[in-house]
This record gives C-alpha cells, structure tokens and sequence, in this order.
C-alpha cells in the first residue's frame, strides 16, 4: 500500500532540467499531472525553456526558477546536473532540502573518456549527494541507465529504472514517479548500490558507440518468481 508519509502527487522540481533528460522527465510528469518545476542556475533559461515544452490542453504549465526558488516550491527534488556540477549544485541547495526526497540521477562521467567508469571518493555519486545534503534530505537514485533521447519522446519505452535508497517509503515513492514516467521502476536496495547503475550507464555508452544502438540502449530485468509469475 502506499505510503501516507509521502505526497501521492507531488510537485516536482527537475534541477539540470534544461538538459535532455531533465526536460524529458519534466514533459512526461506534466502529462502525468505532476506539478513541475525546472530549475537552472540563471532563472531566465529555466523559465525559456520551460515556456518550450508541449504540454496537452489542460495541463498545468511548466513553470521555471532559480535553483533554490525551486526546491523551496517543491515535495520532491530531481537532480539531473552534469558531474561536474553536481557537488556545487549539492551545497547551494543542501539548506532547504529537510524532508524531502532528493532523487539523484547524477552519473559520474569524466570526459573524455565516458566509456571507462570512473567512481568518486565516496564510492558513488549518490552516496556523495547523500554526505553533502546532510541528514535533513532523503536521497533515492534512480534514472540512470534510461535514454534522455527517448525520454523526449511519446513512445513507450522498454526499459527497466533501478531505484536505490536506504528509506524503503521514499523509495516507493520514486517508483511511483517512475511508472508515472512511463517506466518500470524496480527496487535496487539500499543507496550504496547505487554505484551499480552508475557504472552501467559507461558501460551502456560504450554498447551504443559500438553498434550505433538507435535512441540509446536501457536495461531489462527478466525471470521468473516464486509464484510462476513475471518479474
């Protein structure tokens, strides 16, 4: 059953949202109807680009703000920054994130080389958010391993979404937020296995450099449970 503690609809605020993956998400949850929030460093930009995204008749608009102006107007925070962005985007929102999920799709890629999995210091990128938010904030991470390109599109999308987080409510409701997106979210387990996906996502780069994968390659999870059912 789902969880009281959490929001069945919560207002979204997509920080990177600009980005491919963050405006994919963030026209999606709109759809959904989602309450949704982009969030950029320059509020000028995320509220352009917000102004850009098609949403059907009815939908509430896409609105956009500042960074913090966004996680203060939201239930749950979405972080899709480039790596090299993220442990400064961390600290400047880390005061206002008490009590509410941050999900951290924050892969550690190092150009040039995007293909070679390169892990931080703290074993993880979402481990890393976890230590610079502090206590306050409950980190799931989700959305690594899923095409940004097919995000922007209407088709389904066959592609399972491991989620990781160590409040096994919180990350219930990230799941939710997944199916809302379209997807199949899974329980990945605790956030330090995270670093699981993070590292898929250089490997699934290299996968689609070195057979042209249209739209990128995701990831599927199969078998059979107990029951005779399908996982």
């Amino acid at each position: 059953m789902p969880a009281d503690r959490f929001t069945m609809q919560p207002g979204i605020a997509i920080l990177g949202g600009t980005g491919a993956l963050g405006s994919g998400l963030a026209r999606r949850w709109a759809r959904a109807g989602h309450a949704v929030i982009l969030g950029s460093r320059s509020a000028e930009k995320a509220a352009a680009s917000a102004a850009g995204l098609a949403v059907p008749p009815g939908v509430a608009p896409v609105r956009g703000l500042g960074l913090v102006d966004a996680v203060r107007a939201a239930d749950v925070v979405v972080l899709t920054v480039p790596f090299a962005s993220h442990a400064a985007t961390l600290d400047e929102i880390a005061p206002h994130c008490a009590g509410k999920i941050v999900v951290d799709a924050t892969v550690p890629l190092a150009p040039p080389k995007l293909g070679t999995v390169q892990m931080p210091a703290e074993g993880c990128a979402a481990v890393q958010a976890r230590h610079r938010l502090g206590a306050g904030a409950i980190v799931v991470s989700a959305f690594h391993n899923v095409s940004a390109h097919r995000l922007q599109s209407d088709e389904a999308i066959e592609c399972d979404v491991l989620v990781f987080g160590d409040d096994r409510e919180a990350r219930a409701a990230v799941i939710r937020l997944v199916e809302a997106a379209g997807l199949r979210g899974l329980h990945g387990g605790p956030l330090a296995n995270s670093v699981a996906a993070e590292a898929l996502t250089s490997v699934l780069i290299t996968i689609n450099r070195l057979y042209k994968v249209d739209g990128g390659a995701g990831i599927r999870i199969v078998g059979k449970t107990a029951d005779g059912g399908s996982i």
